[in-house]
């Protein structure tokens, strides 16, 4: 799946579809003061959202999701006041987070899990309080959810798996050895990728010779067992990585450098996060899935303050439904696409994710010109 990711075409995409929001109180309909696109518009007077996210060892979430949905929120609603808090990869400590927002009078929680399982409670507490709660990035299981935004995952792994497959077929190596780095056990989203991932490349002919998750979706930890896969295999012996995103993909990389292994094989990846961009200008990784974050952070925040003003998101955001083992969760699903070095210009930098000057400075002037950046 490689669609455009242009505001017009992702529009395009999303089906109308509305749900009542378990919990929120919902007032006047839209369509009585003026239409839907009246109700988006009217400004919203105060109130508090929290943003709630996993972890900093991705890039991700201070460079892209954290901005875009702050600024998002004060576009929309400019005495709205956001509660975040980063939970540094510790189900504990984000719990605590929760009761702390809710207590500071959150009417909305918009919360990435860093446990999908655990977080469940966070919900229940949330309710509790009739506190609508919209499941960001990764899916809260067992729980009563309101809404989730995120992107298809499982088949953002079929689409790293198909990549890496297609690309050793061409390679001549359509049978060869392949290493699977996985992400956090705790992620519901890694186990998705995981499934995506192995429904392409159990059928392909290639190889499984060593596979891992990786705790905490820890750069580290990846680099280890990169480490632990090719003293096991031999450095020579390994035609492809499966890195489940740019960190793992980082960390496998770095391991194989040091064993002194070069040419390195083709290594996935996903997040599009700036180095792996370099990365793969220079060579070193093969490719990335782009996920429009921005998008997704400016619709989070868009649903975060309808839910607060009427109790349910905008008319045509939700395009689908998943089950997230409790309930069908309405859900808006957002489009990604592979990125490898001959469509960089065409994806990150025409939609402004990165910048020419921010991808090719210093030693990667010579890789961006040679892609015609």
């Amino acid at each position: 799946m490689t669609p455009s990711l242009s505001a017009s075409r992702t529009a395009g995409l999303l089906a109308a579809l509305m749900l009542l929001a378990p919990g929120c109180k919902r007032d006047t309909p839209p369509e009585a003061k003026g239409g839907p696109e009246a109700a988006a518009a009217r400004p919203v007077s105060g109130g508090k959202i929290a943003l709630m996210l996993p972890e900093s060892k991705t890039a991700r979430y201070e460079s892209h999701d954290r901005p875009h949905f702050e600024r998002k929120v004060k576009e929309l609603c400019p005495t709205c006041e956001i509660l975040y808090s980063n939970a540094d990869q510790d189900a504990a400590k984000q719990q605590n987070q929760a009761e702390a927002a809710l207590t500071n009078g959150a009417q909305v929680l918009v919360l990435d899990p860093v446990d999908s399982a655990s977080a469940a409670a966070i919900v229940a507490r949330a309710r509790q309080s009739k506190v609508a709660v919209l499941s960001y990035e990764r899916l809260i299981l067992n729980a009563d959810v309101d809404y989730y935004i995120s992107f298809d995952n499982e088949q953002v792994g079929k689409l790293q798996a198909q990549a890496l497959a297609d690309k050793l077929k061409a390679d001549g190596k359509g049978d060869g050895q392949v290493v699977m780095i996985h992400g956090s056990p705790t992620d519901n989203n890694a186990r998705l990728y995981k499934s995506g991932s192995h429904a392409v490349i159990d059928p392909s002919g290639l190889k499984v010779a060593a596979e891992y998750d990786t705790p905490d979706w820890s750069p580290d930890k990846a680099q280890q067992q990169m480490e632990q896969a090719l003293t096991r295999l031999g450095k020579d012996k390994i035609a492809g990585v499966y890195a489940a995103n740019d960190g793992t993909a980082g960390g496998a990389i770095a391991a194989m450098k040091a064993a002194g292994l070069k040419p390195l094989p083709p290594v996935t990846g996903q997040d599009a996060e700036l180095a792996a961009i370099q990365r793969i200008l220079a060579g070193d990784q093969y490719m990335t899935v782009y996920k429009a974050l921005k998008q997704e952070g400016e619709i989070a925040a868009e649903v975060a303050v309808a839910l607060m003003r009427d109790g349910r998101p905008p008319e045509g955001r939700v395009n689908g439904k998943v089950n997230n083992g409790m309930k069908d969760v309405p859900s808006i699903l957002l489009p990604s696409q592979v990125v490898t070095k001959d469509n960089v210009k065409s994806t990150v930098v025409a939609d402004g994710f990165w910048t020419t000057a921010q991808i090719c400075e210093g030693d990667y002037k010579a890789a961006c010109a040679a892609a015609g950046l």
